[in-house]
């Protein structure tokens, strides 16, 4: 009889150990991630299965720490921007004459980055913060430099959309509408 093949291996894998993986996010992270968290705890797993060892569950379970430690890492890079923007918009609210005016257009432009996705804040960053070029920031997000017009256009679109949303109208991504809303306080 022949060795069983990955595809084989992967789901023996996962239906002997997907709710133990999904019982370690839960403890760790909650409901909310759990899914999020097991389901790319068993990517990496497809991806790497002949890594995996024949005494899966440790493994599984150090990867599905991995995944965490990067959301959480990621939650810390979205927070940490979040601030920064408030203190540049606060830098700003200081060199302008009308303070009711910088308020009311800080609230908006917080309103609208954090109902942006990751990607679209990034390419508006790169080029309205950072400087670059867009032939340097399409090098930075791996695309052409078309592409990035194209995608910078879209960006700068849907910020215009978000901002002149009435503020009950915007739906923020899960991950960032705590700190979004205490960064607007």
């Amino acid at each position: 009889m022949s060795e069983p093949g990955p595809r084989d291996r992967f789901t023996v894998l996962y239906s002997s150990c997907y709710s133990r993986v999904h019982a370690y996010a839960v403890s760790c992270a909650g409901r909310q991630l759990a899914e999020e968290v097991a389901s790319e705890t068993f990517c990496v797993a497809w991806r790497r299965i002949d890594d995996v060892p024949d005494d899966a569950l440790p493994w599984l379970l150090g990867v599905a720490r991995n995944v965490l430690r990067e959301s959480y890492r990621a939650e810390a890079r979205r927070r940490s921007l979040e601030n920064e923007l408030s203190a540049w918009v606060s830098a700003e609210e200081l060199t302008t004459g009308d303070v009711a005016e910088s308020v009311t257009e800080r609230a908006a432009v917080l309103r609208g980055l954090a109902a942006l996705s990751d990607g679209d804040r990034e390419l508006l960053t790169l080029v309205a913060w950072h400087g670059l070029r867009a032939a340097d920031a399409a090098k930075v997000v791996g695309c052409s430099t078309a592409t990035f017009f194209v995608r910078l256009h879209r960006a700068r679109r849907r910020l215009e959309r978000a901002m002149a949303a009435e503020p009950d109208t915007i739906t923020l991504p899960s991950a960032s509408l705590a700190s979004t809303k205490e960064s607007v306080r």
